[in-house]
């Protein structure tokens, strides 16, 4: 299975994009890059990497069959996947910030962008992106991120870490045809701030209290309010105040 290695380009999902569209690529085809110039995060937010220190990669997914209502299923694998990577290096107290940030002891260490395309025979194909803070060590204007060597105090090879993505993700999605329950399980296990009280802001700017409940197999956050009621809410109808 390829690696795709470019020392600097505007995104490594757009270009794996292109590629897939240009020509066969190969199943689990990774694209990694040392720099990321227009790196894209959730909502279009830009994701800003210090050249060379960072795990900057795309994945390509191909023929996975997923009904509309069971997409979210592959969030769930992927965050499971990185999650599952970090736990072998050691890093400590991992957690899913709902929909897809990885954190560490409440700052964020990766961050992971889906994109879909559907084709005729109604399958999926995705490019699976992923930014991980690795060896970089000054956040000062991100005062709310980390990296692995900020943790551990240990330098880290970003290609080798790549090759662990990727073999992570073949063992989850393999879970995930044979047990998608047990793989829901372990996503709500390592969800963030489950069952406790957070702050949350509306696309108006008020912001309250509730308490995550779960995820729903749509995607949506469960969150229960101070009345006692409940709230379903998408991406862009709720944030979740650090």
């Amino acid at each position: 299975m390829p690696i795709i290695k470019l020392d600097a380009i505007d995104s490594t999902n757009d270009y794996l994009k292109h590629l897939s569209r240009e020509s066969e690529v190969k199943n689990y085809t990774i694209v990694m890059a040392n720099e990321q110039t227009k790196g894209k995060g959730q909502m279009g937010a830009k994701w800003v990497s210090e050249k060379g220190k960072n795990l900057t990669m795309s994945i390509l997914v191909k023929d996975l069959c997923f009904k509309n209502e069971k997409v979210f299923d592959l969030n769930i694998t992927v965050a499971q996947s990185v999650i599952h990577v970090l736990k072998k290096i050691d890093i400590p107290k991992l957690a899913v910030k709902w929909p897809n940030d990885i954190m560490s002891d409440s700052k964020k260490v990766a961050g992971i962008l889906i994109e879909n395309s559907l084709k005729p025979d109604g399958t999926l194909v995705s490019v699976i992106g992923i930014g991980l803070n690795v060896n970089q060590t000054n956040f000062e204007h991100l005062p709310q991120a980390t990296s692995l060597q900020c943790i551990t105090g240990e330098a880290y090879s970003c290609e080798e870490i790549a090759i662990l993505m990727r073999k992570s993700l073949i063992e989850k999605l393999s879970l995930l045809s044979q047990n998608s329950e047990l793989l829901w399980k372990e996503y709500h296990d390592n969800l963030y701030k489950i069952n406790f009280p957070s702050a949350f802001e509306n696309p108006n700017g008020n912001r309250f209290m509730g308490i995550i409940q779960k995820v729903t197999k749509e995607g949506k956050l469960q969150v229960l309010l101070d009345d006692d009621s409940l709230i379903h809410c998408n991406l862009k109808e709720i944030k979740m105040l650090y």
